[in-house]
């Protein structure tokens, strides 16, 4: 391992460099760090914060320990964990019209990766463009399976790699990969409808929240308005 590594094995446990490397790998075209300047530029920031904190403020040996604790954490959340969940959200979206149409195109009696050719034509999405980079190490020695393997790193979504392990073992035993798929795609379309309701089901929530601060006020002012201004006069 290069000096790099060396340096965040003194500081990191092998496991959290490996889970973050693993989180990083996920996160696709969004990534723009390698693990070691990740965990450098986290650390080193968080030491600046905390001797900011520490000087500029006039309880700085109180107040520094937490604020620099706390921009540790933000930090990954907001470069690792939110992007996730971005990233996750659009492929999850995606999913549905991308195995629709290589659904059909399995129908049309094409084998499993004649389809994924063909889908990838004619689909332009982020979940296209990883099944791209699959089909692109298959041109170089790799086989479907161990392609597909190695995508389920790049994919944080939970569903589309259980999609993806349900095409292997499936083209693993033999079995029918258009009931595998016809089963997906349900799963899928249940999956959109049920957040589609919840979605829907947080709207009267919102409207309430937006009602007590700012609707409500103004009624208030219209009411003891008159009162108020008679007081003071």
């Amino acid at each position: 391992m290069d000096e790099k590594h060396k340096f965040l094995r003194k500081i990191y446990r092998q496991s959290d460099i490996q889970n973050i490397e693993e989180k990083l790998t996920s996160l696709g075209n969004d990534n723009k760090f390698d693990v070691s300047t990740f965990c450098n530029l986290r650390l080193f920031t968080t030491i600046i914060i905390f001797v900011i904190t520490l000087y500029i403020t006039k309880h700085g040996y109180i107040y520094a320990p937490f604020v620099a604790i706390g921009y540790y954490y933000l930090f990954y959340y907001i470069f690792i964990t939110k992007k996730l969940k971005e990233r996750t959200a659009r492929l999850d979206y995606q999913a549905l019209q991308f195995f629709e149409i290589l659904t059909l195109t399995l129908e049309s009696g094409r084998n499993l990766e004649q389809s994924l050719k063909v889908t990838c034509d004619n689909v332009n999405s982020e979940l296209s463009t990883e099944f791209k980079k699959a089909l692109f190490e298959m041109d170089f020695g790799k086989s479907l399976l161990e392609a597909l393997e190695h995508m389920k790193k790049r994919i944080p979504s939970e569903t589309i790699n259980n999609i993806i392990l349900n095409i292997i073992q499936t083209n693993q035993f033999g079995n029918s990969i258009l009931d595998t798929m016809y089963n997906q795609i349900d799963f899928l379309r249940e999956k959109q409808i049920l957040g589609i309701k919840g979605q829907i089901s947080k709207i009267p929530n919102k409207v309430s929240i937006i009602s007590v601060i700012f609707i409500v006020p103004l009624i208030m002012v219209l009411i003891l308005g008159p009162y108020l201004i008679e007081i003071i006069g």
